[in-house]
């Protein structure tokens, strides 16, 4: 019985066997599954992250609580009581003037300019409210400093004056945005509020609110290295994945929220932190 030959194989190429093989080997590695939402580091469809975590949803007066960012004014609002609890003496009045002049200033003047400029927070408060904010709040601060003057006297007038030159440049970015800096933030909402509330108490700058100061300048920037890319995360990012490879052979993919929750959760502790902190100074002082 005579054997049939074989028929012949077709001719072999080279560069699609080399594609198929880079295609089978990485199936077993990759299985195709529904994604879910926010996995691939997007918002889930249909929804939009907030530009904050302390963002209030809905319209109306809940933007003004946000245009306000309750913990970071809190925060700042800490270095003055810090400020003023340092003095030999706590004069009540003139630290409840500070506060609120801070506030004033801070608080409304300052981060209504900001969303003025450029609408970080994407709130729908017409220009001419922010712009009457910005000036009742200016206004204000400046009230309390005279009268501060009034009780303290001249040489509380540099601190008004800077503190007005701050609110204004630091948040329309004037002078090439030289003072929009994190070394600028710090300086103006960390060192600046301490050494003000020092020098409102007490009429002169000693060695115990400078330290204090160089404390609030490196506690603001380290707020500023923090939340810096968390705003760039929640205002700026499309979409956001990365890979860990980790030295025991796991791989952990962290998405745009695993990336965003430690920076935020730090901001969230540290602000607590310095308020509860001065807080506690405060009324050991005053008790």
């Amino acid at each position: 019985m005579t054997e049939r030959p074989s028929p012949p194989e077709p001719p072999r190429d080279p560069q699609r066997e080399a594609a198929g093989s880079c295609h089978d080997a990485r199936r077993p590695l990759r299985r195709t599954r529904r994604p879910t939402p926010g996995h691939d580091g997007r918002a889930p469809q249909g929804t939009t992250i907030r530009p904050a975590y302390y963002a209030a949803n809905g319209g109306g007066w809940r933007q003004w609580r946000t245009v306000l960012h309750p913990p970071y004014t809190a925060w700042h609002l800490a270095y003055v009581v810090l400020g003023a609890a340092l003095a030999p003496h706590v004069d009540v009045t003139t630290l409840v003037a500070t506060v609120v002049a801070f506030f004033l200033a801070v608080g409304l003047a300052a981060h209504a300019l900001d969303e003025l400029h450029g609408r970080p927070l994407r709130t729908s408060i017409p220009a001419r409210q922010l712009l009457v904010a910005v000036g009742v709040g200016l206004a204000g601060a400046t009230a309390l400093g005279a009268y501060g003057v009034s009780r303290v006297g001249w040489v509380l007038v540099p601190c008004i004056v800077a503190g007005v030159i701050l609110v204004v440049a630091y948040n329309a970015e004037l002078f090439g945005g030289a003072i929009h800096s994190d070394v600028g933030f710090a300086l103006a909402w960390g060192s600046f509020p301490v050494l003000t509330a020092y020098v409102a108490e007490t009429r002169t700058v000693a060695i115990a609110p400078l330290l204090a100061a160089a404390g609030a300048f490196a506690l603001s920037l380290a707020q500023r290295r923090l939340s810096t890319p968390a705003r760039r995360l929640r205002r700026h990012t499309v979409s956001a994945s990365t890979t860990v490879h980790l030295d025991d052979g796991r791989t952990v993919v962290m998405d745009q929220q695993a990336l965003l929750a430690p920076l935020e959760q730090a901001l969230r502790a540290t602000s607590w932190a310095i308020v509860l902190l001065a807080t506690a100074l405060a009324v050991a002082r005053i008790a």
